[in-house]
């Protein structure tokens, strides 16, 4: 059976299924992501971002300083704190929990420091250290599942079974967390939407959902929004791609994916409502 709620940091989240998934709205502090690079870079333009989310109804704000979009080369450790910590500082006491999207160990611990609610990882944390830096914590953990790394993940992903051997990966990560003493409420699960997977690999993980969160039995994110699997379904460029992104979200809400991970933050939340609304178990 699913967990029914998801332990952040200072937070307690309900992800129990029945209930509107929570929204996670993305804040990047990057000059290069692929769809807002640049547009939230400066300290002032990022907390006008997540005011008008917080504004918006979001339920976790998402910080990212480095881009992990396709052929990206990596960020020092140095610059992503610079860009990250003077976010989580200012944003700490914003009512809303804080996840930081990083994959490197010593970004964890120097966030954890600042009070962040949450460690989204990309890396599914095999980084040597990963579990070691989050452990002690109370932060809530999201294990991502990526094939390859980000300069090379989309160059010639290939899979026997997608859905088989994302499950077993995920399975792997949570076990090795858990036998590391971690609570199994700090813990959530993502199959890396268009990371390392063609359009037809993400399409059979977001079909397969559900099958991934009865499995594992725990609360799923789907990260789906304005990536290149809308554009190839719907043939819509990045700037048009919201009502895909959308659509995308209530097809996982529908699968019982409990969080999703969007740039579209009031659109997503009025959806996500009405479909909650209309629901025949509601």
């Amino acid at each position: 059976m699913t967990q029914a709620f998801l332990k952040c940091g200072r937070f307690r989240l309900s992800v129990q299924q029945g209930r509107r998934p929570l929204v996670m709205g993305i804040l990047n502090v990057t000059p290069d992501s692929f769809s807002d690079g640049g547009r939230h870079q400066r300290l002032d333009m990022a907390l006008t971002h997540a005011e008008q989310m917080i504004a918006d109804g979001v339920d976790i704000i998402d910080i990212g300083g480095e881009s992990t979009r396709p052929g990206i080369a990596p960020l020092s450790l140095e610059e992503e704190l610079e860009r990250v910590l003077p976010v989580i500082y200012a944003l700490r006491d914003c009512g809303k929990p804080l996840s930081l999207d990083t994959y490197k160990p010593a970004v964890m611990r120097e966030a954890l420091l600042a009070e962040v609610d949450m460690i989204n990882d990309i890396n599914g944390f095999r980084a040597e250290g990963a579990i070691e830096a989050v452990r002690d914590s109370e932060a809530g953990l999201c294990v991502m599942h990526m094939q390859g790394q980000p300069q090379t993940m989309q160059q010639a992903p290939q899979y026997h079974d997608v859905v088989g051997e994302v499950e077993a990966f995920l399975q792997r990560q949570v076990d090795l967390m858990r036998q590391a003493g971690i609570a199994r409420e700090r813990i959530c699960i993502d199959p890396g939407f268009g990371f390392g997977k063609t359009v037809e690999h993400n399409l059979a993980l977001l079909k397969n959902t559900r099958r991934l969160i009865r499995q594992l039995g725990l609360p799923l994110l789907a990260g789906m929004s304005r990536k290149s699997m809308i554009g190839a379904v719907t043939g819509k460029p990045l700037e048009r791609r919201m009502a895909g992104s959308i659509g995308a979200a209530l097809v996982a809400a529908q699968q019982g994916a409990m969080i999703i991970r969007v740039h579209d933050v009031a659109e997503t939340v009025d959806a996500l409502t009405m479909w909650q609304a209309g629901r025949e178990d509601a």
